[in-house]
């Protein structure tokens, strides 16, 4: 019996454990998942800074002039008292004893006396950023299971990283099979293009695509590929099916495999599997119709790939949907274009083709029994 599709999508992700962490430079871990949490190594700002280019000030004005610093330059060593005034630049340490900072635009200076202007007149604690107003040493800025963006390797080092401890990338192999394929050229009567080996590579999000092997319907063949051990995920195209071509299963017995999906109550792709070799290295089969292997590894893969790099499971992102017929007993996987909060059908949905992913912004997840609402978008 299919399974569930909420229920295969669950059990993908929890089938494995994350890989092993490395530690990296900063530029090297773009991508990546946090292996624990940046933890701040200094407080920001490490010191009471000036936020605008101006005089730090005590007391009302006006003010003599005593000093001037810039950013970069050590704390003054000096406390402001009341009337004095002190030149600071924008992120230069403002003296001990500062209560402001009038901005330069708005204030006029004659020899050592400073005036203020306007409605600057030194109202305490204007334009100065305490020290630890952001964060303080030890704080954690980002949780264990992040992504790594730009963002997140610029505040890392903002807070005195120069390496980060993160989950490598999953490695897979893709196994392409079927006697009928063609590589290059046009389809003939009897021969189709191979389309999921082209599709497959910009689908691995997150992983790094060690080759694809091209095999004839031959189950020891199938068997030898299988037992390529520098790939964390196989992926197998084609031959999940029960027909007399259709070798994976009976190939993943042999090998005592653990098959932990066998077949999920969708359309298109429910011929998908997940099994899991006693070396612990996992299988994915997807399907040989085009569609129903990119529904398959919207359901199964890119899940299974998230775990095993230790990303954090994201909130579902979901859209208005309009009733669309939905199947009686399977969960739909329907391409849509998005605009706002509401999705609209493509077409062209048929399990061997994809020209209705290909016109999609998204797969639309229409659940048994949808008459119009709201429904989860994968892609």
């Amino acid at each position: 019996m299919n399974m569930p599709w909420k229920l295969a999508r669950q059990t993908a992700r929890e089938a494995t454990k994350p890989l092993d962490a490395v530690e990296l430079p900063l530029p090297a871990a773009l991508g990546l998942a946090l292996a624990s949490g940046v933890r701040a190594l200094a407080s920001q700002p490490t010191c009471d800074t000036s936020a605008m280019d101006g005089y730090a000030v005590a007391g009302p004005g006006p003010w003599t002039v005593v000093g001037r610093v810039a950013a970069g330059d050590p704390v003054p060593g000096v406390v402001l008292r009341a009337g004095e005034a002190f030149g600071v630049a924008t992120g230069a340490p403002v003296p001990i004893g500062s209560e402001a900072v009038v901005p330069v635009e708005v204030c006029s200076v004659a020899g050592e006396r400073l005036m203020p202007g306007g409605a600057h007149r030194g109202n305490p604690g204007k334009h100065i950023r305490r020290r630890g107003e952001d964060w303080s040493a030890g704080d954690e800025l980002v949780p264990a299971g992040t992504r790594v963006s730009p963002a997140v390797l610029g505040l890392a080092a903002a807070a005195g990283h120069d390496t980060l401890l993160a989950h490598r990338r999953p490695r897979v192999a893709v196994i392409v099979t079927g006697d009928e394929l063609l590589h290059t050229g046009p389809p003939r009567p009897g021969r189709v293009r191979d389309a999921i080996g082209p599709m497959l590579p910009g689908l691995l999000t997150g992983a790094d695509l060690l080759g694809t092997t091209h095999l004839r319907d031959d189950p020891s063949a199938l068997t030898d590929a299988l037992t390529f051990d520098a790939a964390d995920v196989l992926v197998t195209c084609g031959a999940t099916s029960v027909g007399r071509a259709d070798h994976l299963r009976r190939v993943l017995a042999d090998l005592q495999a653990e098959v932990l999906v066998s077949g999920v109550a969708c359309r298109p792709g429910h011929p998908m599997l997940l099994a899991v070799l006693p070396d612990g290295r996992c299988v994915v089969g997807l399907p040989g119709n085009p569609f129903a292997a990119y529904a398959a590894v919207l359901t199964l893969l890119q899940p299974l790939l998230d775990t095993l790099g230790g990303h954090t499971a994201r909130p579902p992102v979901t859209a208005w949907l309009p009733d669309v017929g939905a199947h009686r007993t399977d969960t739909r996987l329907v391409p849509v274009t998005r605009s706002g909060g509401l999705a609209a059908p493509v077409g062209h949905d048929r399990p061997g083709s994809l020209w209705g992913a290909a016109l999609a912004d998204v797969l639309a997840v229409v659940p048994p029994g949808h008459r119009g609402g709201e429904v989860e978008l994968l892609g």
